[in-house]
């Protein structure tokens, strides 16, 4: 690529990107950044990561486990310790790579700045949807709808509340009115949005007021959350149905607000693990 087609930099963009600056930790656009898409060379716009790849590390920067096949080169940084990461198409500085942090099970972290990369969005796909969930643990919940056939990812966080990107210590103390809850991520040609509301019904105990099994507070209510009236009314009419049957429902209808994901290590917490949920199960109840 021609240097004449380069984009043009800011004076912060050239600080890191052409003299290998470091920008401020907890300062870029893209460090609390999670949507589908490509992150690209700010200087020539190569693809360098997939956003599947990126996670939570709590240092400050962006942070990656694995590049774009042939996109990024490591070369020994000028203090012969660390590893510096640049754009193999133009050469741009973007930071620096990490290994046995144990972060991920790729065990690699590139970190990232900000300034050195641009964010193109994946096209909308038709046929995605998301539907939201709390029932106690988000670890139980996440552990069973991830093996629903149409679900096609399922991410742990919070929702409600009064705080801004609250993390878990905050919702655990009880005192950020957030729930745990789940974003379940599904394909609507292969499932519906009923489905996964009645799963949701026989995954946890709905009929627990306080909580979720040994797990008792306000942070691990029962809620069916809702995007629509569509969805409202499925989810009025699943409850009146099994009121008939005889339970005493306790779970809460509420509209979805703002979804936090969770830290890194809360996602996929059980297979990581290597364990079974100790408060959630199924049990058929339609």
């Amino acid at each position: 690529m021609d240097k004449k087609s380069y984009n043009k930099l800011t004076a912060d963009e050239i600080t890191v990107i052409i003299h290998k600056g470091t920008e401020a930790p907890f300062s870029g656009e893209y460090n609390n950044h999670y949507v589908k898409g490509t992150y690209v060379c700010r200087q020539c716009d190569a693809e360098l990561y997939h956003s599947n790849d990126k996670f939570d590390s709590q240092c400050g920067w962006p942070s990656f486990d694995d590049e774009i096949e042939g996109a990024v080169r490591r070369e020994t940084d000028a203090d012969g310790r660390r590893t510096e990461i640049l754009c193999e198409n133009c050469g741009a500085h973007l930071g620096h790579v990490f290994n046995g942090e144990r972060l991920t099970k790729k065990d690699t972290r590139h970190c990232v700045n900000s300034l050195s990369l641009k964010f193109v969005a994946a096209p909308p796909d038709p046929n995605e949807a998301t539907a939201y969930f709390a029932g106690g643990c988000f670890w139980g919940m996440e552990y069973y709808f991830q093996k629903q056939e149409g679900v096609i990812s399922v991410t742990s966080g919070f929702m409600g509340g009064t705080l801004d990107n609250p993390t878990y210590q905050e919702v655990v103390s009880g005192k950020s009115g957030h729930v745990e809850a789940i974003e379940v991520t599904y394909d609507s040609s292969k499932v519906i949005f009923g489905d996964l509301a009645k799963f949701f019904f026989e995954i946890h105990d709905p009929t627990q007021a306080n909580g979720q099994g040994p797990d008792i507070g306000e942070q691990y209510l029962s809620v069916a959350f809702y995007k629509n009236d569509r969805e409202k009314g499925i989810i009025e009419k699943l409850i009146g149905i099994l009121k008939n049957k005889g339970y005493n429902i306790a779970t809460k209808t509420s509209p979805a607000s703002t979804f936090w994901k969770a830290e890194d290590y809360h996602q996929d917490y059980y297979d990581k693990n290597k364990q079974r949920p100790y408060c959630h199960g199924y049990v058929k109840r339609f």
